[in-house]
């Protein structure tokens, strides 16, 4: 399913204005945190997940301390 929404200016920063059948779909109420992802296709939208968001700072840690092993693995 999919929704068509416009960029609209919000103060000085622009913003899209979700329709309230997708939000009540997912769950998703005024207040909550909502994570936003670039990907080669757009963008994805998804609800924040504090675990979820623990464990890829987690891994970006792991990413950083082993670069160079990391580096050599992918070869």
């Amino acid at each position: 399913m999919s929704f068509q929404t416009k960029v609209r200016k919000i103060g000085n920063s622009q913003g899209v204005v979700i329709p309230a059948d997708a939000l009540s779909r997912h769950g998703v109420r005024e207040g909550d945190e909502l994570m936003l992802t670039i990907t080669p296709d757009g963008f994805s939208l998804r609800v924040y997940d504090p675990e979820v968001a623990e464990q890829v700072e987690a891994g970006r840690e792991i990413a950083k301390r082993y670069k160079n092993t990391l580096r050599e693995l992918a070869k």
